[in-house]
């Protein structure tokens, strides 16, 4: 995109100063907010939260003890009184101008003037706009909505004009104007983005089951220099909670690529030493043949190393991954007592792929967590049935995880306990490290087998080994040299003596 300015042409010295939006994420997206003194354009269907964001934009302003106005000519003032007190703000500091007709009767000493656009002439409304501007003297104003002006209009001609007229009404004065538009015309209003300095569309998406999607795309922003695409958002209590689309080019950090160890010497030495920092690793096999109870060890070790961990959880509850801990003997509730382990329950209904990035990221840049563990990528997809591009947006997050100097933990389910397997996902790619986890049987009784199938960053055993789960944790036993076929699902063994299992194994 090519950055230009305005500035020049207007007769400005230098850059324009640049106006929050009162969004910390939407600023973030414009690499600092809106340019001072121009007009933009938020547009989107009802109830998508153009109102939210800004009455957000007007209280950032009184915030800075600067006057503002909201010109109001769909709703009154108890009803964004009401919008307001459920997102703990207050309107004070907010100059309200209705254009909209009143609730009750008419009281002589009301503060406000009510009119109802209806029984007026286009021009007479922008008149009436005008001076209401002149006399409050605002650095902000909020014109909601534009609907009602085109329907005044009747026509897209007059409709446009009257526009333009705010448009140069405005250019002459310090003032920063909002404009909402809830697309009721039958088309995109181009010639509106035309006009406006910047447009910001909102978007309320519908899916099959669980929470709705929202989210949000600058269109355009004259001169401004901003992330493209569409960043998811909610609205919390406290207004917009704006997810900035992640760029993993957008974030480096120096780091050693020191090899981390899993405080299990067997499994380091099967993975030729450990895994290095700045790396990620898929453990891969059938339910509950042991992949989180092996990430559970790297959380454990990060700790005792006085380091900290975060555990995503989309498939299980905190009290089901304790349980686990405490039968390996993993002193997990300790660590987390202590703040080193942080457990995070992902509710998958509930999620969009924004508002987890966004929680990986601060795990690492506030949390200064240094091992990421995702259990697991089958309840990721799953929450995101729709999501056509979640392969992209996986390779962006482990990307900056990597970029990062994070260690990452991704556990994936294969569909199936016993014989061939089938894989919802194929993130095997995106992978630094393999691990393949795999049931067999031997001597009438259910075994585990381990083995590191790929790693990027150097060398690693060849080997499957026998791995066994007990109040001991996880011990890892010689090679399987006397059998054929283990993770092709059709196992044979060779030998003439079967070993014996442990009594205390899991």
């Amino acid at each position: 995109m090519t950055v230009t300015t305005n500035a020049a042409q207007n007769g400005e010295p230098g850059d324009l100063p640049r106006v929050s939006t009162g969004s910390e994420g939407l600023d973030d997206i414009l690499g600092g907010g809106f340019d001072a003194n121009r007009m933009y354009l938020y547009e989107g269907r009802p109830g998508t939260g153009k109102t939210t964001l800004a009455l957000q934009f007007l209280l950032k302003g009184v915030g800075a003890e600067e006057r503002v106005l909201y010109i109001s000519l769909s709703e009154t003032k108890r009803e964004l009184s009401l919008v307001t007190k459920r997102h703990g703000w207050s309107l004070d500091g907010v100059d309200i101008f209705e254009l909209v007709p009143p609730e009750t009767t008419l009281d002589p000493e009301r503060e406000l003037t009510v009119f109802h656009p209806a029984e007026m002439e286009l021009s007479e409304t922008t008149n009436l706009i005008f001076k209401e501007v002149e006399r409050i003297n605002p650095t902000r104003v909020v014109l909601d909505s534009l609907s009602e002006l085109r329907l005044l209009a009747q026509s897209p001609l007059r409709y446009r004009r009257q526009v333009l007229a705010l448009k140069h009404f405005f250019t002459n004065r310090n003032c920063t104007v909002v404009l909402l538009d809830d697309l009721s015309s039958s088309q995109d209003d181009l010639q509106l983005h035309s006009i406006a300095h910047g447009v910001v569309m909102l978007e309320q998406i519908a899916i099959d089951y669980g929470a709705e999607r929202r989210r949000l795309r600058v269109i355009k922003m004259r001169g401004i220099r901003f992330r493209g695409g569409y960043h998811d958002f909610t609205i919390e209590k406290g207004g917009l909670r704006v997810f900035p689309r992640l760029v993993a080019a957008e974030h480096h950090k120096p780091f050693s690529g020191e090899v981390v160890s899993s405080g299990n010497a067997e499994l380091d030495q099967l993975l030729g030493g450990g895994l290095e920092r700045g790396t990620n690793a898929l453990l891969i096999g059938s339910a509950g043949v042991g992949k989180s109870s092996v990430a559970l060890t790297y959380a454990i070790a990060t700790a005792e190393r006085g380091e900290h961990a975060v555990f995503f959880a989309f498939d299980e509850g905190r009290g089901t991954v304790e349980a686990r801990a405490r039968t390996l003997g993993l002193p997990l509730e300790k660590h987390m007592d202590s703040g080193h382990i942080r457990f995070q329950q992902i509710d998958p209904a509930e999620l969009s792929p924004g508002e987890f990035a966004a929680s990986v990221r601060k795990s690492v840049e506030l949390d200064n967590a240094r091992v990421v563990i995702i259990d697991s990528l089958n309840g990721y997809l799953n929450a995101m049935p729709d999501e056509r591009f979640l392969i992209l947006q996986m390779h962006e997050l482990l990307t900056y995880l990597a970029q990062q100097g994070v260690l990452t933990i991704l556990v994936l389910a294969q569909h199936g306990l016993v014989g061939p397997m089938e894989t919802p996902l194929d993130i095997s790619y995106l992978s630094d490290a393999v691990l393949m986890l795999r049931y067999f049987e031997l001597g009438g009784t259910v075994r585990r087998a381990l083995s590191v199938v790929k790693k990027r960053s150097g060398n690693h055993e060849h080997t499957i080994r026998e791995f066994r789960l007990s109040s001991a944790g996880i011990t890892l036993g010689p090679p399987l040299r006397d059998f054929i076929g283990i993770f092709s699902g059709n196992p044979r063994y060779t030998g003439t003596a079967v070993p014996e299992g442990r009594p205390d194994e899991r």
